[in-house]
């Protein structure tokens, strides 16, 4: 198993980040179902004010390449991606059209 981390920042509106929350408290289950099947074991997200913290587990034949091509041709993720798009912007320091962007652990106990 590995684990990666992400940071991503919400829209800094108070009703767009509830939207935002009330739409992960009932992600769609072809969302679902598409994180399991690229090979994520589990995956968490929290929120400090508008930034996302993500953790995610993966197991040993999880790759970036293979979950990309996944979602490009998987409509309901396209769809998903698109709406959630609405809430979120990119974190300082990303690449242009970057959502989530990958953290570097500094340290570990």
């Amino acid at each position: 198993m590995h684990r990666y981390t992400f940071a991503l920042d919400l829209v800094n509106d108070p009703v767009l980040i509830q939207e935002y929350e009330d739409y992960h408290q009932n992600v769609w289950p072809e969302i679902k179902a598409s994180i399991s099947d690229a090979g994520v074991l589990h995956m968490e997200i929290y929120r400090f004010e508008n930034r996302l913290f993500m953790i995610m587990d993966v197991d040993q034949d999880f790759s970036f390449d293979k979950k990309s091509e996944m979602d490009a041709n998987n409509p309901k993720v396209q769809e998903w991606e698109k709406l959630m798009w609405k809430y979120q912007q990119a974190i300082p320091g990303a690449k242009p059209g970057e959502k989530w962007v990958l953290m570097k652990q500094i340290f570990e106990l």
